[in-house]
């Protein structure tokens, strides 16, 4: 790669920001993993904000419906409870990461507690206007050709994302895989209990990769998982995409000598790029393609 090559990737998209273009030129990714946070980041901002795909605990206001009024309602009242917790700046992290995890926990029980099908799960999806950015399945491809790692990461539920990929995609990719909160059914479809430790907004990191899976096995890929991924922590180069500045803890927990970190600053641009242009390489602005990020690791991986 040429001295200047990354940072001229992101700078011929108009839409983009590079805050530090000659450190980003000496990064450089070789053997790089990726890891991208789904919720506004690899869907569009606008869309997932009408429908807020994969956060359930937004009740009715969200994608999923547990075919049970009462309960919505319930989860709804969760909302208006702790979401002002969870904007709220003056709360210390610690304390306000316990109530997160409470929430979520609560959350989880009212959807076991209601009924939640998976049927329910896959008409919601159906239903919904959610889309990904422009270039995200060209920025897959490129990926897979190379056989670099990618791990999606929300604070959602895994099986709704799946199913995102399974219709909004329809087709797997065999180094994806999926670090959120994972539901477990019985044999009729029902929603008996969640697997692993709680992934909420504040914990979603490396940390929880064991709660990963890759989406080609669910989605019936029929070669098959190419390693258990023990080799993402062997890679030693990130390059990270998110649309808060929070989500550049994805990658505690990594031992990586270089991170290209891609910001997406979808809303209150004026009052929020000076900050994000301190906490990330790249921004791009106004709900942008991905276009940008496949010109990008085109340069750092050819």
């Amino acid at each position: 790669m040429s001295s200047s090559s990354a940072a001229a990737a992101a700078t011929r998209n108009p839409g983009s920001v590079v805050a530090d273009a000659d450190g980003l030129a000496r990064k450089g990714l070789e053997l790089p993993q990726v890891i991208a946070d789904f919720d506004g980041t690899l869907t569009r901002y606008w869309e997932f904000e009408r429908c807020m795909c994969v956060y359930v605990v937004v009740g009715s206001h969200g994608l999923l419906r547990q075919g049970n009024e009462e309960y919505d309602a319930k989860r709804e009242e969760l909302f208006e409870h702790y979401h002002p917790i969870e904007i709220c700046p003056h709360i210390p992290l610690p304390k306000k990461a316990k109530l997160m995890e409470e929430w979520w926990e609560k959350t989880h029980a009212l959807l076991i507690e209601g009924g939640l099908t998976y049927e329910a799960i896959r008409q919601s999806v159906a239903d919904a206007k959610i889309t990904f950015r422009d270039g995200v399945v060209k920025l897959f491809e490129f990926l897979e050709e190379r056989d670099i790692p990618v791990l999606v990461f929300s604070a959602g539920l895994a099986d709704i994302i799946e199913e995102v990929f399974r219709q909004k995609l329809h087709r797997s990719f065999k180094n994806i895989k999926v670090v959120s909160n994972r539901m477990v059914f019985n044999e009729e479809g029902r929603l008996v209990s969640f697997k692993g430790k709680t992934i909420h907004v504040l914990n979603k990191n490396e940390h929880a990769l064991d709660m990963a899976a890759p989406v080609h096995d669910n989605l019936g890929d029929p070669n098959g998982s190419t390693d258990d991924y023990s080799l993402v922590k062997k890679r030693t180069n990130v390059l990270l995409l998110g649309d808060h500045i929070g989500d550049l803890g994805m990658s505690d927990g990594l031992n990586y000598e270089n991170r290209i970190a891609v910001g997406f600053l979808n809303n209150n641009i004026e009052k929020s790029l000076k900050d994000y242009s301190e906490a990330f390489d790249i921004v791009y602005l106004n709900d942008a393609p991905m276009v940008g990020v496949v010109e990008l690791v085109s340069e750092l991986c050819p």
